[in-house]
């Protein structure tokens, strides 16, 4: 009797490397690829690029049935209080992992799935890939048993699947630590090829982007994941307890900032010569108004102490404001995020 795996396969080697393991083995896959706010190889600027497209690709070339999920709202409750804590970052990757990992077992029924795999490495990541964390991972997922790692099985106990037969575990490899050179090998072992940068990334991790992450939490009644999302698009500036301005940095910048604007918000330029251009999201009244229309003037070539003319477009209402260019950099430091 075939059997038949579940992937969580983000398009990265390792994920890539775990299925085609499988599928050398006769083994039936279907891949899941989660989609996330902070994975930092998603683009605003290509939509034909990211994890997403990668997990994609991979799995069209193996000839497997793919499931994208997007984590969801319920993530976010996640990021802001992971049980198991974070990396150097916002980085709840044990929690992630079990959240990802629950997810993919709820679909296991509706797949006619007997186990999942993951391209996990032992030693790889230093917080969730641990001997210990991956331990923790598996039983509080609900998965005891029916998680193989096939990249460092030969480093686990033997799982159902090799207890039962259904997977070789003489075939199955004994990788770890964070050196990709053995992946690498298998790759051409393997044939597979065109394979994406070895790591992806979070932003999660990233240092900088935690103080505007934790601004969203901090500010915001109800969580949005289109709020996570646009962190990756501009500056940021607080400039009321429920406003912010986000202030292109780049022509690319500007124009997809252009078309993410909702109702209820606004769109700010200065009138003369080359500008940025300036959103303004959140409860808008005039003194946050005429407050990220002076930090948008930094971003301008107009002198500073000048009065200047900035128009306001909030949905088909267009109103000028005259606004004295006032901020240098050790003010506008003051509201960065």
């Amino acid at each position: 009797m075939s059997r038949k795996a579940l992937a969580l396969l983000s398009g990265g080697l390792d994920s890539t490397l775990a299925v085609k393991v499988m599928l050398e083995q006769g083994i039936e896959v279907e891949a899941l690829n989660f989609t996330s706010p902070f994975c930092t190889c998603t683009s605003n600027k290509s939509k034909s690029t990211g994890c997403k497209s990668e997990a994609v690709r991979v799995a069209e070339e193996f000839g497997i049935p793919i499931k994208v999920l997007n984590k969801g709202a319920d993530y976010l409750e996640i990021v802001r209080n992971p049980r198991h804590g974070y990396g150097k970052g916002m980085n709840p990757c044990i929690d992630c992992r079990i959240f990802l990992l629950r997810k993919a077992k709820e679909y296991m029924a509706e797949s006619g799935a007997d186990f999942i795999i993951t391209g996990e490495v032992l030693g790889q990541r230093p917080m969730s890939q641990r001997r210990d964390t991956l331990r923790i991972i598996e039983r509080e997922s609900g998965l005891e048993g029916l998680l193989l790692r096939p990249l460092s099985a030969k480093h686990f106990e033997p799982t159902i699947p090799e207890k039962e037969g259904w997977v070789d575990r003489e075939k199955l490899l004994s990788i770890q630590g964070r050196s990709r050179k053995e992946q690498m090998q298998l790759a051409d072992e393997l044939d597979v090829k065109n394979y994406p940068c070895p790591a992806g990334g979070c932003l999660l991790t990233e240092i900088s982007f935690v103080p505007k992450i934790r601004d969203i939490f901090d500010h915001s009644d109800q969580l949005d994941l289109r709020d996570f999302r646009l962190l990756k698009m501009g500056r940021h500036f607080r400039v009321g307890p429920r406003t912010k301005v986000i202030i292109g940095r780049d022509e690319a910048e500007n124009n997809a900032l252009e078309h993410v604007v909702q109702p209820g918000e606004a769109r700010i330029r200065w009138d003369e010569g080359s500008s940025p251009l300036g959103v303004v999201l959140g409860i808008l009244d005039d003194a946050v108004v005429e407050l990220a229309a002076k930090i948008l003037l930094r971003y301008t070539k107009a002198d500073i102490g000048r009065d200047c003319l900035v128009t306001i477009t909030e949905k088909e209402e267009v109103r000028q404001l005259t606004v004295k260019h006032e901020f240098d950099d050790q003010k506008i430091e003051e509201f960065r995020l």
